[in-house]
């Protein structure tokens, strides 16, 4: 748990000197920031997005994960567990902006093959070179962030502990189970989740990004099936 501890640590600490600094950046230099993190942000995305070995099962999941989480509105939950989490804080602002940078700032250190073969390694293996590593990362990522998005960045170190101290805690069960291609299909929707950040980083158009999250485990049942699919395709060929 150490690895994600620093992780999450580390995040905090860059938002906060985000957040210093945010109070003399002006509606230019703001609209620099968020033009320089979102083009950062898409190419990350493209980047992790290109690992995929399976495009229809990330075109699929894509597809079927937004409807589903337009109809289960997961955005609209987030974005309420943003206002609970301001009234709680009493912290400025309204509810949206901190869902959203609460929202934006978790997927982009979440759904990266970094967060989960890091926590495998660092929970079986002892090695947290990896997850150290994506700390610096996310520190300096966290820093933009929080000057762009506001207060809702820290509160994604809480995201990180969650997730990959899970992920740590169980990787000696989980770790057997998890292909290559699961990691390169979860690095394929995690890739296309991250370019919607960028798109809304740079006022492209307006993605409601946490309804595309069941995407994130249709994509897995999806790698996991794969030799079944496969024998399905073949068996209605002949």
């Amino acid at each position: 748990m150490i690895a994600t501890i620093v992780n999450s640590i580390a995040v905090a600490l860059g938002s906060l000197v985000g957040l210093f600094f945010s109070r003399w950046i002006t509606e230019r230099v703001k609209a620099v920031v968020f033009t320089s993190i979102g083009l950062v942000t898409i190419v990350i995305g493209i980047q992790m997005a290109l690992g995929s070995k399976q495009i229809l099962y990330v075109a699929f999941s894509l597809i079927i994960g937004g409807l589903l989480g337009e109809w289960w509105d997961v955005e609209g939950a987030i974005l309420r567990l943003g206002e609970g989490l301001k009234r709680l804080v009493r912290m400025k602002g309204t509810g949206s902006e901190f869902g959203e940078g609460f929202l934006s700032a978790s997927v982009l250190f979440c759904v990266g093959a970094m967060a989960l073969v890091g926590s495998f390694q660092a929970g079986a293996e002892g090695n947290y070179t990896l997850i150290f590593t994506k700390s610096l990362m996310d520190g300096f990522m966290s820093i933009m962030l929080a000057a762009a998005f506001g207060v809702g960045v820290i509160f994604s170190s809480l995201s990180i502990l969650v997730y990959q101290g899970a992920l740590t805690l169980l990787s000696s069960l989980i770790a057997p189970y998890v292909s290559a291609l699961i990691l390169a299909e979860i690095s394929g929707v995690g890739g296309v989740l991250v370019v919607m950040i960028g798109f809304n980083l740079l006022a492209l158009k307006t993605i409601k990004i946490a309804n595309f999250l069941p995407a994130l485990v249709i994509v897995v049942l999806l790698a996991a099936l794969d030799p079944s699919i496969g024998r399905l395709i073949a068996s209605f060929r002949h």
